[in-house]
This record gives C-alpha cells, sequence and structure tokens, in this order.
C-alpha cells in the first residue's frame, strides 16, 4: 500500500512540471520547488498566483496558508513515529497528507515508521523526477494555453482533493470557499481570492455552533 501511494501520488508531479513551466518559471525554480517545498496543494497554490499576475508575497502567503495542515500533521506523527532527535529535521519534509495517512492506518510502531519512509522516498523520488519531466516537455512544447496543458494542475489539485470531502461539513467547507474564490476572483488581486477562501473554516464552524446551541437549547 504504501509504495503504491507512492507511486499513484508520485507520478501527478508531471502535472506540476506543466503548469509551472507554462507559467513562466524556469525548469531550475520549477524543480527547486518540488525539492523543497514538497507539498502539491501549496505548490500549485503558488505557481496558480503567478500565472494569474498575482503578486509573488501573496501566492507565497496562500501557499503558506496550504501547508499549515502539516504541521499539525507533525504533531500527531511526532508521537506515533518517536524517531530519534537526528532524524526529525529530515523526516519532517515527508510530513504530508499522503505519508500521514499511510503511517495512521498502520497497526503498530514499526509498520508506522516503515510505511512513512517507503510512502515517502518513493512519493519525493517519483514526484521530482515527473516534475522535470513536465517542466521540460511544457518547455518543448511551448504554448501550454493552446493544448490544454494549463488546466492539468487544477484537474490533479481537485482530483487529489475530492478524495477527503467524506463529512457534510467539509463538503460545506469545499463549496463556501468554491464560490467565495469565484466570487471574489474579478474584484480582488490574484492570490488574494485564495486567501479569502480560507473564511470558509470560521464560517462553517460558527454555523456548526449556533446550531448545536440552538439544539441544546431545544432539548
Amino acid at each position: 500500500d504504501s509504495l503504491g501511494v507512492g507511486i499513484a501520488v508520485g507520478l501527478s508531479g508531471f502535472a506540476f512540471g506543466v503548469t509551472s513551466a507554462g507559467c513562466g518559471l524556469s525548469v531550475w525554480q520549477t524543480c527547486a520547488l518540488s525539492l523543497l517545498v514538497f507539498t502539491g496543494a501549496s505548490q500549485f497554490a503558488l505557481v496558480g498566483a503567478l500565472a494569474a499576475g498575482g503578486n509573488p508575497l501573496t501566492a507565497a502567503a496562500g501557499a503558506f496558508f496550504l501547508g499549515v495542515r502539516n504541521a499539525f500533521y507533525g504533531l500527531r506523527l511526532s508521537q506515533l513515529l518517536a524517531l530519534p532527535r537526528a532524524v526529525r529535521p529530515f523526516a519532517a519534509h515527508w510530513v504530508i497528507d499522503e505519508t500521514t495517512a499511510v503511517s495512521l492506518a498502520q497497526p503498530g510502531r514499526r509498520a508506522a515508521r516503515l510505511g512513512f519512509a517507503v510512502t515517502g522516498l518513493t512519493l519525493y523520488v517519483l514526484w521530482n523526477l515527473t516534475t522535470l519531466l513536465g517542466a521540460l516537455g511544457a518547455e518543448a512544447v511551448g504554448d501550454t494555453d493552446a493544448w490544454g496543458l494549463d488546466a492539468a494542475g487544477p484537474a490533479v489539485f481537485l482530483a487529489r482533493l475530492a478524495p477527503y470531502l467524506r463529512t457534510a461539513s467539509e463538503r460545506t467547507v469545499a463549496v463556501i470557499a468554491v464560490l467565495l474564490g469565484l466570487g471574489l476572483l474579478p474584484v480582488l488581486p490574484a492570490g488574494v481570492p485564495v486567501l479569502a477562501a480560507a473564511l470558509a473554516v470560521p464560517v462553517v464552524l460558527y454555523i456548526e455552533g449556533r446550531h448545536t446551541a440552538g439544539r441544546r437549547d431545544t432539548e
């Protein structure tokens, strides 16, 4: 399972390479993002905002907020894996959705460590390799818009997001975030609508809190 997840998700780095090179970043800049950032959602958000003409700082802020969730994953995995201190700074770079999911699905610490290592290594190698191939391919093709390759990034991002929307609350957050992002797109600078879409979370939490409070009052 660990190897399968790493291979399946790692191959989608090709879409990121195409998207990044298509928005004007060089091959080495594209590869540096995958090597140093290594979190797909943040990478797609960054290059998407830049492609729309957004300010680099705004684009980076949107990518940062999407990546904050990895810090919470790290808190959980630090207890589960209990890695030696010398290894933790290196392992932290591999704390992403897929390695967290695989680790948490294992029955014990030994299996969790193995799942984390196999998934992280496979995904990191393939993601960076396919990023390079995608960037080189986009550079060879030229105008990615003419081939429709500019849609590859958003399509892969949505495909990766869909499985995580399991509850009604999560689906509601996603719908509100989309409405906020699309609604504010014509009136705000590129990259800012992504940040504003994050307001969907407190909105849904507030509505659910009011609903729960009202139900208790009724009871």
